[in-house]
This record gives C-alpha cells, structure tokens and sequence, in this order.
C-alpha cells in the first residue's frame, strides 16, 4: 500500500514545486498536469486519491492564508486542549507516547552498547528511514534526492558509538501505525527513545499535543512549555527533532502565517500539513 503512495508521492511533490513557483500566476489543472507529465484526467485522479481532494482545494491548503487561518483557529483548540485536559479527535492525542530520556552518562556515551535496527520503507511523503532501539523508536527521517547514504550518515552520527544492524522485517510493522491515520484510535502505544537536553524534550513533548489537521506558531509552543520568550530557540529545537512525523515539528509555522523551515524540504512540510488537513478539516 505505502509504495503506491510513495510512487504517487513524488508526482505530488513535483506539482508542488511547480506551483510554489508560478502561484501569482494561477496555474490551471491542465498546465500542472503537464508539467508532471499526466493528462488532466489522470492527474485530478491521482491528486484526488492521495490527498482526499481536489487540486484547486488542495491549492488552497497550501497558501500563506490557508496557514494563518490554521494558526488561528488551533489557538483556541489548544488552549481547550491544555487547560481541561480533554484529548481532540486528532491522531497526536489518540497516540500515547512513553518517552524514557536517556541518562547524562549515556549521553555522554553516545550510544556506546546500544543496538539500533534500521531499515527503509516506502511512507505517503517519499521513502523514509526508521531506526529502533530495544526502548523505542529512536529516528524517523525522510530520503532527500533518493541519497540513503546520506540519511544514514546522519542517523549515525547522532549515535556515533552505537552498533547499526539493518533489519527491515524489524522496522516495518510501525510504518502502519505510523502513518495510518484511520487506525489512530484503536492505534498502541509507540514508545519514543530520545538523545536530548532537557529544553528540546520539553519542546518536543509539547509538539506532540499539537492536534492533526492544525498548525501553531514557535512562540505558541514557547508558550505552552512556560517560557514565552524562547521563541527563537523553540525554532531550532524544534529543528533538530530526529523522530520527523510522528513528533510533528511540521506542525509549527512562523507567527506571521509563514510555514517556516523545515530540515526534510519545505515541499514536504507544505504536503503533510495539506494532507493532514484535507483529513481533518
């Protein structure tokens, strides 16, 4: 199921990138189609089924208001969320998370002892690379370019003592929980193993009560973990989250309705958050 979607997906990502390019002009159906080598008909098809809606609403999602009406509307939302402590319909609060923060020594070990199992698997946003540890998921990250290599470069380099074992049959079972969001309610738990100082955890915990099908602003979350003026770093613990997707860093944008940086592409972040919303909305 997930390769057809990840095929599907880097037509997707190209119709993207043409239309962040000649938004002012306003494409039509035919032109975009054009440019990703389909005709009209076949492309509003596969458009269609891969985001839940048509070209020109999908469009919609992906413009500067289309942010801005989304970080408007999920203040309310998350402050709903916060101060009762009732969970939203979203697939984040359906999602229990056991985080188990490594120790100061093992910090310092830099994975010394520690086994970490990977593989790569096809996701609805292009190939991925999961690495697992006995305590959890300890990396998710997106292939730019089709370079593997380089991905697992840098998974390696977060854990420079760890020994790395390729195992797919390991790894593939949590592509489903992972990125299914139909199953997100009867969905188990997924255990998160993170390398972090105390301020990124804290950050990367609250991303993850940032409802599905929402988006809010660095200082929101700032905010949220108590210190409203770390707004800046927010951005880059935010940034430096290993675990893509599942800690959802793609759903924090500029305060002015920008969509901001994201380290797996701008393209991609511009479409989970229209996926995600074409679910959700």
């Amino acid at each position: 199921m997930f390769a057809e979607l990840s095929e599907d997906y880097g037509r997707i990502e190209a119709a993207i990138h043409y239309l962040e390019q000649n938004f002012q002009d306003q494409p039509t159906l035919a032109e975009i189609a054009a440019h990703v080598g389909l005709s009209d008909y076949h492309f509003q098809r596969l458009f269609s089924r891969w985001a839940g809606t048509s070209p020109k609403r999908f469009l919609q999602f992906l413009t500067i208001q289309h942010a801005k009406m989304l970080l408007a509307a999920s203040q309310s939302i998350l402050e709903t969320t916060f101060d009762t402590g009732l969970s939203s319909p979203s697939r984040l609060h359906d999602l229990f998370v056991t985080h188990e923060a490594i120790t100061p020594g093992e910090f310092k070990q830099k994975g010394a002892g520690l086994t970490i199992q990977y593989g790569f698997h096809d996701s609805p946003f292009g190939e991925c690379l999961i690495a697992l540890t006995e305590r959890g998921i300890c990396g998710l990250q997106f292939v730019a370019d089709g370079d593997r290599e380089a991905t697992l470069a840098e998974l390696k380099a977060s854990w420079p003592q760890a020994q790395f074992v390729e195992d797919d049959a390991a790894t593939r079972p949590f592509i489903n929980p992972i990125f299914n969001l139909r199953e997100a309610r009867e969905r188990p738990s997924l255990p998160l193993y993170l390398k972090g100082t105390n301020f990124q955890i804290q950050v990367w915990q609250a991303l993850l009560k940032i409802p599905v099908g929402t988006a809010v602003s660095y200082g929101t979350v700032a905010q949220l973990i108590g210190n409203p003026k770390a707004s800046r770093a927010v951005g880059t613990a935010t940034g430096s989250n290993p675990i893509g997707y599942l800690i959802p860093c793609h759903r924090v944008i500029k305060q002015a309705g920008g969509l901001g940086h994201y380290r797996w592409g701008s393209s991609r972040k511009k479409a989970i958050l229209g996926w995600e919303a074409a679910r959700f909305q």
